[in-house]
Formats: structure tokens, sequence, C-alpha cells
């Protein structure tokens, strides 16, 4: 018994830790995982490529080709004799009185649509953003302008201005005020045509404020109110900072669109629509581009002036990148 208890005790030797398993060796890749690889890393591309394609053909292609043109002499429909000037295309546009016309021209006629169309696109998404009857179909209504075709509003509006039988000229008369020229003076005739394209875009401004608007978050409303803060205070200290990246784009987009205002004053002239009216007194750098080019036959110089409207555009993104950077350091971003 003892042992058989000491042999327990001392028992025997522990037997030896069985051997590891052997490693297995990955198998040979085989052409299903080779696809799934490929498939893995080249559809991001793939899915894009179209975009991509259609902007080389559509985009890229036609701005380098215009690049070119602007550097020759080139005659509408006889593109195959173009003769190489350089530069003297652009230097000609310099010296050019019709150049810097239609510059003011884009100038003013963007200044006078973009500022009250912004400014009021503000007042009405604040209103939209309130609580109100019917905000649903107000919201709809004020995109209706945007739907409409440009011919028929512009038709519309060269109605109402019309300076012989137009209803503001016989409004005018009714609080005796005399007949103003909305046709062949300046600034009637840019204000008319500032008129029709504030009355297009303001609802689509207003939209995009009122999405920026119902991002704001609540907290701030109502320590603002807490504090005492009136209606208008909170729209002045509250949604405006709040909205301020927001703002900045549609600054940069209607800047982009009054450069290539084009349609507008052309339809609003009538015959003499392309020239920018009779005197050229609302002519935009898009009706000489297509005077230019498309009357003139000009395509050399009609190309420069492209190309001058897209370093112009490239200025105001600029400008636009360059307030975002200050923004965002502004408010600690």
């Amino acid at each position: 018994m003892a042992t058989s208890v000491k042999a327990d005790a001392g028992g025997s030797p522990p037997s030896a830790p069985p051997s590891a398993a052997p490693v297995q060796r990955p198998a040979p890749s085989t052409w299903r995982s080779r696809i799934y690889r490929w498939d893995l890393k080249g559809s991001p591309y793939a899915f894009i490529a179209p975009f991509f394609l259609c902007f080389a053909a559509f985009g890229l292609f036609p701005l380098i080709y215009t690049g070119w043109l602007s550097l020759h002499s080139v005659q509408l429909g006889a593109e195959d004799q173009a003769s190489w000037v350089g530069f003297d295309n652009y230097t000609r546009l310099i010296d050019s009185e019709f150049f810097w016309r239609a510059l003011s021209n884009t100038f003013t006629i963007g200044v006078i649509s973009t500022v009250p169309q912004l400014l009021m696109a503000l007042g009405l998404a604040h209103l939209l953003n309130s609580k109100m009857r019917g905000r649903a179909f107000l919201r709809i209504a004020v995109l209706t302008p945007y739907a409409t075709s440009i011919a028929a509003a512009t038709l519309v509006f060269a109605q109402l201005f019309n300076t012989d039988y137009g209803m503001i000229n016989s409004l005018l008369d009714v609080f005796g005020l005399g007949p103003i020229e909305w046709e062949s003076s300046k600034w009637p005739a840019q204000i008319a045509i500032s008129t029709i394209v504030t009355w297009r875009w303001t609802g689509y401004n207003a939209l995009i404020y009122l999405a920026a608007m119902q991002a704001v978050p609540n907290d701030l409303y109502e320590a603002a109110a807490l504090d005492g803060a009136s209606r208008w205070r909170q729209f002045i200290s509250v949604t405006i900072p709040s909205i301020r990246p927001t703002i900045l784009f549609t600054i940069i987009v209607s800047t982009i669109g009054a450069t290539q205002l084009f349609g507008e004053p052309m339809l609003y002239g009538g015959s003499v629509g392309i020239g920018g009216g009779s005197g050229g007194q609302y002519q935009t750098l898009s009706l000489l581009m297509y005077q230019t080019g498309w009357t003139n036959n000009s395509l050399g110089r009609a190309s420069a002036i492209a190309w001058v409207m897209l370093l112009i555009l490239l200025l105001v993104g600029a400008l636009q990148a360059l307030a975002a950077r200050r923004n965002r350091t502004k408010l600690g971003g």
C-alpha cells in the first residue's frame, strides 16, 4: 500500500507535450481569388470612369481646344486655315472699348441682380422656416419661377417693361411720373434685366438657405431667447453666423451665373439683343463672345473672350476659397 502511494506521490515523469501541428501554407491563389482582388481594387475606378470620360470629351477637350483657338486667327467655318498670332487676340481685347463696356455691364448687372436677390432669399427663407400654415405649399411655390422657361419669363417681363404700352409705365403714369425708356436707356434696361434674373433665382436660393437654417441647432435659439433676444436679434446673431458657409456658396454661384448671363439680355432686346441693345447698353461678356464668334465670324477673338471669362471665374473662386478659410479660422476650425 505504501509502495503504491509513494509511486503515486512521486508520480511518473510527465509525458512529453504533443508535437505542434504542422503549419499549413496558404493554398496557391486561384483565378477566382485573383478576379476578386481585381474587382475589389478596380470597381471604384470603373464606377467613376463614365464621369471622367464625359468630362474629358465635353469639358476638358473643348477647354483645351478653345485655348488653342484663342492663340490663332481663325474664321468660323475655316478652322483648318488658322494662323498663329500668339496673345494678339488678348491684347486687342485690352484695347477694345467694346470689351470693357461689356465687362462693365456684366459687373453692374451682376451686382444689381445678385445683392437684392440674395437679401430677399434670406428673408424669404426665414419666413418659410417659421411656423406658419401652408409651409409645404409655399416652399413649392417659391421654386416655380426657377422652373419657368427663360424665354417665357423674358417675354412676359419685356411686355411689362415696354416703353409704349407696358404695365410698369402705366403705373408710373398714374403717379404722375413720365414714361421711362426701359429698352434704350442704360440703367433702366439693366434694371429690367436684373429684375428678370432676380425673379427667377430668388426662390431657388431661398430653398438653399432654408435647408441650411433647418440644420441650425434649436438650442442656440433657446439660449438666445432666454437671454431676451428678439426674433430679429436671433436672426442676426444666430442664423446668419450659422449659415455663413451657405451664404458664401450662393454668392459664388450667383457670381458665376451673372458672369455667364446670356439668355435674358438677348431675348429682352429682341432683334438687337445680340448686340446688347441699340447702343450696347446691356451687352454682357457672353453676348459679346457670341457676337464676335457667330456674327463677326472671328472665332479666335471669341475664344479669347471665353478664356478671359474663365480667368475671372477662377479669380472669384480663389476669393471665395480665401473667404471660406478666414471663416473657418474665425470659428476655430
